[in-house]
């Protein structure tokens, strides 16, 4: 199971648009396969840059209000949000150094 913290429709403003550091949001549901996979990846960045970025997910099926309002149409979507506003945008599941290369700007 993952370590990274779930946020839902009711906390995602506190949880991620007011938050003082970046926050990569994965956009992930139970029956994505791609999201499974991308999950272990993400804990690792978690884990090992947790004092630059969080880490957090969102359930598309069970939070369709937020998937909506940032226009989620495909899964896995990594979203890096910083002072409230969306700054990268991923699309896909990635090896663990594609997703460290593009997510550089944080995490370095």
């Amino acid at each position: 199971m993952s370590n990274a913290k779930a946020v839902t429709d009711a906390s995602f403003d506190a949880d991620v648009l007011q938050s003082d550091k970046p926050i990569l949001v994965d956009f992930w549901a139970e029956w994505c396969g791609p999201c499974r996979a991308v999950g272990p990846i993400l804990d690792q960045i978690a884990d090992e840059h947790g004092d630059k970025i969080e880490v957090v997910k969102l359930n598309v099926d069970d939070n369709p209000q937020t998937a909506a309002k940032y226009m989620i149409t495909s899964i896995p979507a990594l979203k890096v949000y910083k002072g409230g506003e969306v700054v990268k945008t991923i699309i896909g599941a990635k090896p663990k150094a594609a997703l460290e290369k593009d997510l550089a700007d944080f995490i370095a």
